[in-house]
This record gives C-alpha cells, sequence and structure tokens, in this order.
C-alpha cells in the first residue's frame, strides 16, 4: 500500500474493514437509533447493512477484477475531466471525515480522560490523534499491516468487554419503539455508513491476491464491525438514556477500557479516510507520491477539527448519499449491464452521465421528504440507474473530448 506494490488475503482484506467499522461514528450513528427500541432498531441495523454492503462489494468488484483506485473508476462513466470533479468531492468528504473522526475522538476521550486523569483539553486529545493517524500512514506497506492487524485484534477483544457490559442490562432488549423515528429513517442512517466508504473500497480491494476471498473478507469485516458497532451504540443510547457519545462511553464505567477502544477505533477508521484522499488526489496529479499526500490530508483534516466546527453530523452523512448513491449507481449500471470496463485513453467529460447524476441528487432529497419505508439511498440508486439505462443511447452522444 501507500504506493508500494503489495498484496492483501482475504483475512488482511476482513481485519483491514473489521477495524474500519469499529469506530465511534457508527457507534453514535447506532445510537441516533434509539427511538426505534431495540427489536426494531436491530432490523433496520441489519437490513440497512445487509443492503448497504452488497453495493459496496458491487464497487469493491471493480477494483479487485480492473485493479483501479474507486475514483478513477468514475472514468469509465463520466470521461476523465469528470472524474476530476469527483475526485475534489472525494477529497473534500475524506477530509470532512477525518476532521469528524479526530474531533469526535477527540472529544469522547476527554470526556474520559476528565474522570481518569481530572485532565480537560478537546484539543490536545485531537492532536495527538491526528499525529498517530500521521504515524500510521508514515510507516507504509510493512508498519501498517502489521499495527492494523494487533489495533484490529486489541478492538476486537475491547469490543467483547464493551458487549458483555452493553447487553447485561436485559431491560434495553425490551425497550418499545417511542414513534419519534420511522423505520425508513432508520434504515437510511444503516445504508449511508457502508455506501461513504464506496468512494474507497477499491482503494484497497484492487490489492487482493484473490478476487473471490478479498470481496468476501471485505464485505464480512465490514458487515460484521459495523453492524456490532451500531448494534452496541442502539443499546448503550438505550442504557444509558442520551445519544451524546461521551455520555454512552461513560455510563458503561469502563475507564481505560473505554478510552482504549476511543483511540484505536478512531485511528484504524481515520486512516483509510486520510490515507483514500491521497489515492483520491493523485487521480488529478499521477506523479505525487500517495503516501506524502495522505499524510498532508491527515494534517489538513487535523487542521480542520481544531478550527472549524463541526456539528452537523446527520447532515453531512446524507450529503456523502445524496453524491456517491447516484455516482456509482451509474458507474455500476455502466460496468455490470453495459459491459463498459475500459477507461478511454482520450481526456473526455461525459455530459449526460453528469446530467443524469445531477438528476440523481435531486431525487435523492425529494425522497428525503418522503420519508420512504426503504430510506432515500436505494430509491435513489434504482430511480438513478433506469433512467441511465434508459437514456445511454442518447447520451452517449453528449460528449466532450479534448485532444
Amino acid at each position: 500500500m501507500m504506493g508500494e506494490k503489495t498484496s492483501l488475503s482475504g483475512f488482511g482484506l476482513f481485519a483491514l474493514w473489521f477495524g474500519a467499522a469499529v469506530s465511534m461514528a457508527e457507534i453514535f450513528t447506532g445510537g441516533l437509533l434509539a427511538p426505534l427500541g431495540f427489536s426494531e432498531g436491530l432490523k433496520a441495523i441489519l437490513l440497512g447493512h445487509l443492503i448497504g454492503g452488497i453495493i459496496l462489494i458491487l464497487g469493491g468488484y471493480i477494483g479487485a477484477h480492473s485493479k483501479l483506485p474507486a475514483i478513477m473508476s468514475t472514468r469509465i462513466s463520466f470521461g476523465r475531466y469528470g472524474s476530476y470533479l469527483f475526485s475534489l468531492l472525494n477529497v473534500l468528504q475524506l477530509i470532512g471525515w477525518t476532521a469528524v473522526m479526530i474531533i469526535s475522538g477527540g472529544r469522547a476521550a476527554n470526556e474520559l480522560g476528565i474522570n481518569l486523569f481530572e485532565f480537560d483539553s478537546i484539543n490536545t486529545w485531537a492532536i495527538a490523534i491526528g499525529l498517530l493517524i500521521a504515524l500510521w500512514i508514515w510507516l507504509g506497506k510493512a508498519g501498517f499491516q502489521k499495527l492494523n492487524l494487533i489495533a484490529v485484534i486489541l478492538l476486537f477483544m475491547l469490543t467483547l468487554v464493551l458487549c458483555g457490559v452493553v447487553f447485561q442490562e436485559g431491560s434495553i432488549l425490551h425497550v418499545k419503539p417511542t414513534g419519534e423515528m420511522s423505520f425508513g429513517s432508520a434504515l437510511e442512517l444503516s445504508i449511508i455508513m457502508p455506501l461513504s466508504w464506496l468512494p474507497l473500497i477499491s482503494d484497497y480491494t484492487r490489492f487482493a491476491k484473490s478476487k473471490k476471498g478479498g470481496l468476501i473478507g471485505s464485505f464480512t469485516g465490514y458487515f460484521i464491525g459495523s453492524s456490532l458497532m451500531y448494534a452496541i451504540g442502539l443499546a448503550i443510547a438505550l442504557y444509558a438514556k442520551d445519544a451524546s457519545l461521551g455520555t454512552m462511553m461513560m455510563a458503561l464505567h469502563l475507564g481505560f477500557v473505554a478510552l482504549g477502544i476511543v483511540l484505536l477505533s478512531t485511528i484504524t477508521t481515520t486512516f483509510l479516510d486520510a490515507y483514500s484522499a491521497g489515492v483520491t488526489f493523485t487521480n488529478i496529479f499521477p506523479h505525487i507520491n500517495e503516501r506524502q499526500i495522505a499524510f498532508v490530508m491527515a494534517v489538513v483534516g487535523l487542521l480542520v477539527a481544531l478550527f472549524t466546527p463541526i456539528e452537523e453530523y446527520e447532515t453531512f452523512l446524507y450529503a456523502i448519499g445524496s453524491v456517491f448513491g447516484p455516482l456509482f449507481a451509474i458507474v455500476l449500471s455502466d460496468y455490470f449491464i453495459f459491459k463498459k470496463e475500459q477507461i478511454e485513453p482520450t481526456l473526455a467529460l461525459h455530459v449526460g452521465s453528469l446530467i443524469v447524476w445531477a438528476i440523481g441528487v435531486a431525487l435523492y432529497y425529494q425522497f428525503i421528504t418522503l420519508d420512504l419505508p426503504l430510506g432515500s439511498t436505494l430509491p435513489t440508486m434504482l430511480a438513478t440507474s433506469i433512467l441511465f439505462i434508459i437514456s445511454k443511447k442518447a447520451i452517449s452522444s453528449w460528449t466532450f473530448k479534448s485532444n
């Protein structure tokens, strides 16, 4: 990785995506589903992750088969100039994710640090997390794979402890829905999280030793890890009667175990965001070293976390769904239905595909207002795909080319 030739086993990809899923963002988002109660909330979590995970792995297949990074694969349907637009959007969302993860991890660590050490400084924790992420990136292929495996094993052990504490309170399993959230809204929040990794997954599946093993490892690692984190977040929110991340973790009285979960999960997840921001950047500037630009992206994410108020978390998730759902609906339709697997060598912008994408973005926000039983992402992707398939022949001529 990091610009070095390497390969990842199915288990290596399982560990990578399990580590990516074990994060404070997943626990916090699971906590947002508390109004559904545990039983209905768990149904939304599992169904949403199944739908989102299948879409995610279809994107990962392109990387495993063609060896293309995720954003570069958008050249198939949008041309090189079109991929530049999505590269910029993806870099922005990845820097945003990096900042969100750093500051949310810093806040949770700080709340625990006040109790453990009587030390109160969110920025200090955020800087420490940011520097550890940068170190993770700078270690390169060999250091990353060893450290990531150790971190994931520790995270799994810590997660088992967390599960034991959360689920021993049997009463939370019988909490009934309050009516404050629809099943469709909960399903959408469960689909969006795996969807947010769509612009990244091929950055890693392209290194799979075995296509089948790599895809199975990626799917199972993320599905198990993310579903478990959502379920823990849901259970903690019902237990603590508060969806605030710091409050949820403090309510468990786990001390250093909770702090370890916060720090390790933030690092293993945010590393992928910063690294993929670097990979995406090389789609526009191919001669830049992936590892070096990923390091810079981690630093930029840290600076954004320190100096920019990042509060609208749900709005951020919906924005990701609106942009990348329709985008990959078009790419997947072109790849699997029309069998278009090759990138054109010319500098081109497929204006027709871009128009269909823009319609898809508008449809997403319309579907949100309707509060559909299947959420907004799945109907948007289906509608965008159908529109693209029907109009493919006509819009294929709407292409700007530059020699």
